[in-house]
């Protein structure tokens, strides 16, 4: 058995990585894979409360590095009876606590045993960034619908295609479908536009997000939220099934408009 190790990243802070990567990995383990994730984002960890499972932390992430642990006792088990297990990151440590080299080791092994490893890449292009994108074979970028955080994303996708990681597939979240009918945002074919990269998914503006996020739980789990049924909808294109996406187009005009502010001239890139 050889899994395949999926980096999660953004380039900037706070447009909802780590809930992607929660909701990703519930989803994929919903579809019967045995699945780990992975919270690289040493001193600032929040993926734990995302999925409910703060209180169950004895070993974290540089424990198995430093061979404190094994891999098993800082595996902490999803609370929903999936096979879904979380190594979270340690809370007092720095993110130079760890080499690229020994993640990637750690990823290796999980693979044999595993059928995803979802990383949950610290915001930002420094070590903690070197040290996920090593270990990954693939890489998701989110982004919100904001020009701030398309340059970001478009400044990490240069970074990851020099790291070897050339097909990067991009989540576009919290994306509001009345103000991109009023041309108040930027909707999917202007951000496509502006990144050129495989878009995987839409994710509705859902204020159900939060209140899961609160909670502890995964919004995969609620039936009613529009956020959710996207979050599966990309599981199931990253697990290779075809599963046609909703488009929302914007008011014509607005695109140019926006790729002068954000100062991104478009990449070249085929969908072949």
């Amino acid at each position: 058995m050889t899994g395949k190790t999926i980096v999660i990243t953004s380039g900037k802070g706070g447009v909802g990585k780590t809930t992607a990567t929660a909701n990703i990995g519930a989803a994929l383990a919903m579809r019967r894979h045995r699945v780990v994730v992975i919270d690289t984002d040493i001193g600032l960890r929040n993926l734990d409360v995302i999925m409910g499972l703060e209180n169950r932390i004895v070993y974290d992430l540089v424990n198995v590095i430093e061979g404190k642990c094994r891999v098993r006792q800082a595996m902490i088990k999803d609370k929903h009876g999936l096979e879904l297990y979380l190594i979270p990151a340690a809370q007092t440590r720095d993110k130079d606590s760890i080499e690229p080299s020994q993640l990637r080791e750690l990823c290796a092994a999980l693979e044999q045993e595993y059928d995803y490893i979802l990383i949950d890449c610290p915001a930002g292009i420094e070590q903690g960034f070197r040290n996920a994108t090593t270990a990954a074979q693939e890489a998701v970028i989110v982004t919100t619908p904001e020009v701030a955080a398309i340059r970001d994303a478009d400044r990490v996708i240069g970074l990851l295609e020099a790291s070897g990681l050339h097909r990067p597939r991009l989540v576009i979240n919290r994306i509001d479908a009345d103000l991109v009918r009023r041309g108040d945002m930027m909707g999917q074919k202007d951000v496509e536009s502006l990144l050129a990269i495989e878009l995987i998914g839409l994710v509705p503006a859902d204020e159900r997000t939060v209140s899961a996020a609160n909670r502890g739980v995964p919004v995969v789990h609620d039936a009613r939220s529009a956020a959710g049924a996207a979050y599966i909808r990309i599981a199931a294109r990253m697990d290779g099934e075809e599963v046609p996406l909703n488009e929302i187009t914007p008011r014509p005009g607005m695109f140019h408009k926006l790729r002068d502010l954000v100062g991104i001239k478009g990449r070249a890139y085929s969908h072949a």
